[in-house]
This record gives C-alpha cells, sequence and structure tokens, in this order.
C-alpha cells in the first residue's frame, strides 16, 4: 500500500448536534447510548470494524470511537489500523478530544481542550494554533450541523481540513443484506470525496463509501 492510500485512509477513517457550529444549543436530555457498528470493507473485502458510541448528558455529549483495520495481500498482511477517540461536545462545539492512533507502525497522538470557545490542540510533536470559535471533527454521525462546515479537525492528526457538501440527493443503498431509502450526501475533500448515506426517516448514519488514491473503494455499513 502506498504512503499517499496510507495517508488518504487515514483521513477518511479518522472519526470518524442539531445546530450550525457558533449557535448555542440547549442543554439536551439524558437518553440511552446511541451506536453505531460498522463493518469496513476495501474494494468489497472486509478489514476490520469501526464502533462509535454517543452518551448524553445534560451538559454535554462524549463520542467515543474505535476501529481496527488489516489489510491482506496473498494472504500477507501489507497494512494495518487502529484508532481509538473520545470527543467531548458542549452543543456542536468540540470542548476536548483524546485520540490516539496507530497507522501501519506509526504511532500518532492528539489532546485537546479548551473548548467549546477555543480550542486547544497538541499533538506528540507540538501544540498548534488555538482554533477559535466552534470548531467541529468529522462528526458524521451529526449530518444536520455538519453540513454547516467549511472545515472540520483531523482528530487523528491535529489538522483542520478544508472540506465542502454537495446537495444532498435521494438514492437506495444496501444495508444488511436489504434496500433502503435513504440520502446521500457527498462531502468533497480537496484530494478525494466521501458519500455519507442517512436514512430517509430520521437521518440515522448508515454508511459510507469513499474512492481512495488508485480508484480503490473504502465502504462502512452497519452490521
Amino acid at each position: 500500500m502506498g504512503e499517499r492510500h496510507r495517508q488518504t485512509l487515514a483521513v477518511l477513517t479518522a472519526a470518524l448536534i442539531l445546530l450550525p457550529c457558533g449557535a448555542r444549543a440547549d442543554a439536551p436530555a439524558a437518553s440511552a447510548p446511541q451506536e453505531w457498528r460498522f463493518e469496513a470493507r476495501l474494494d468489497g473485502r472486509p478489514i476490520g470494524d469501526h464502533v462509535y458510541r454517543l452518551e448524553t448528558t445534560p451538559s454535554r455529549r462524549v463520542l467515543t470511537s474505535q476501529a481496527q483495520f488489516a489489510v491482506r495481500v496473498l494472504g500477507l498482511t501489507v497494512y494495518r489500523y487502529r484508532h481509538q477517540a473520545r470527543e467531548q461536545w458542549v452543543g456542536n462545539c468540540l470542548a476536548a478530544v483524546e485520540a490516539d492512533t496507530d497507522d501501519d507502525g506509526t504511532p500518532l497522538t492528539v489532546r485537546a481542550d479548551g473548548g467549546p470557545a477555543a480550542l486547544q490542540v497538541r499533538t506528540a510533536d507540538a501544540a498548534l494554533p488555538a482554533a477559535s470559535g466552534c470548531v467541529m471533527s468529522f462528526a458524521y454521525w451529526n449530518p444536520t450541523a455538519l453540513r454547516g462546515q467549511s472545515s472540520l479537525l483531523n482528530v487523528q492528526t491535529g489538522r483542520m481540513e478544508p472540506v465542502r457538501f454537495a446537495a444532498p440527493v435521494s438514492a437506495t443503498v444496501d444495508v444488511r443484506g436489504v434496500p433502503v431509502a435513504a440520502t446521500r450526501l457527498t462531502l468533497q475533500l480537496p484530494d478525494s470525496a466521501i458519500d455519507l448515506w442517512y436514512a430517509a426517516a430520521g437521518e440515522a448514519w448508515i454508511g459510507l463509501d469513499a474512492t481512495l488514491a488508485g480508484g480503490r473503494k473504502l465502504s462502512y455499513r452497519l452490521r
């Protein structure tokens, strides 16, 4: 797997609420945790899992995510990826992040705090300039707020990534072997695009498709 392929896969899998960024959100009521368990496939072949869990309290939301991938060619493992993160949200703004990644043997660490007004991000190598105002990560589980963003924090690298969104399109996608009426929201990155799939009823996140460098396809589908 080439270096560009590794970097693109890492961006797409970094994790990875209902008001535009910068607006105040009412304190959410406590509720049962939500969970999304995705099987990840590369060119149709299973490579691992990515699990997200969202807990809501009256003061904040806490999202934890864990991914583990292994890409094999002719029975040999050519790429491994492990990622775990804990994000704390106040309204639609990140308040703190703890993320650790093993990108095929390269360790990456990101810590952030001081949000939601001025998020200070630190990596293993440096403290990055504070991001003023409300900051969001790649919160695929939160499509209404996500669509209003022009940049998102990559919790794997600590960098802000420029993004833009195409108009949503109605379509059908297979989930657990069953065709589901869905809305496709396409997220454009500088060198790639990600199709995010949401159930037409309720905007629940149900899948993801992305084309990597070299034309390979990464897909998430609910288990």
